[in-house]
């Protein structure tokens, strides 16, 4: 059996912002997606660790400082693990993972428009309602993900471990291109200097050290 059509495991998170050295956890999710049986979503909501939700994330997702205190755990009991000083359970070895956007932009470089979730499901024709919300969007990545392997076949005979290891470094290659693209554009000069190469996981600046917001 080709590994499209056993379960994937989707993981998507809600955040205070975009600098994963610096901003917080606000909703995490992870779903059991395919397989021939019907999907499974688990939740959680963080607390942001104490930090303020800025204005222009809670347009985006909805949770507003006030609404994650309420209602979230605190953060170190979420997935915020090398920040808290707990085992990460990435710290010995990294999963087989499967990125859509990474996927989608090898496959189909040079097609126009944004490569955010929302632009990939309606190329991929795929359902979401609740954009921004982690359980929805992670199962639309897994569908989007799926969609993408049964279009391009060759991607379902290749073993996960070298389809992993081939992402690493397409994802390099895609970066280094939108360093370069910024770089040469009037007015996003300084934007090449925030483009990280690192995939599909951001080490700490400093191991075992994480800024404070």
């Amino acid at each position: 059996m080709t590994w499209h059509r056993r379960p994937l495991a989707g993981f998507d998170l809600e955040t205070s912002g975009v600098d994963p050295e610096t901003d917080r956890i606000v909703t995490a999710a992870v779903v059991r997606y395919g397989g021939g049986l019907p999907n499974q979503v688990h939740t959680w909501i963080s607390d942001a660790d104490g930090a303020e939700i800025p204005a222009e994330a809670t347009k985006v997702h909805g949770f507003t400082t006030a609404a994650a205190r309420s209602a979230g755990r605190p953060a170190g009991a979420e997935a915020e693990a090398e920040r808290h000083g707990v085992k990460s359970l990435f710290s010995s070895s990294v999963p087989m993972v499967l990125d859509p956007r990474v996927l989608d932009k090898h496959v189909d470089q040079y097609r126009p428009g944004g490569r955010r979730l929302e632009d990939l499901c309606r190329h991929y024709v795929v359902p979401l309602d609740a954009a921004h919300d982690s359980g929805a969007d992670a199962v639309a990545a897994c569908a989007v993900t799926w969609k993408i392997a049964n279009r391009h076949r060759w991607m379902i005979r290749t073993p996960l471990e070298e389809l992993h290891e081939r992402q690493v470094y397409w994802a390099a290659e895609q970066q280094a291109g939108l360093r370069d693209y910024f770089a040469r554009t009037p007015g996003k000069e300084r934007r090449a200097l925030t483009v990280r190469a690192d995939w599909p996981l951001i080490p700490p600046m400093r191991p075992g050290v994480w800024a404070d917001a």
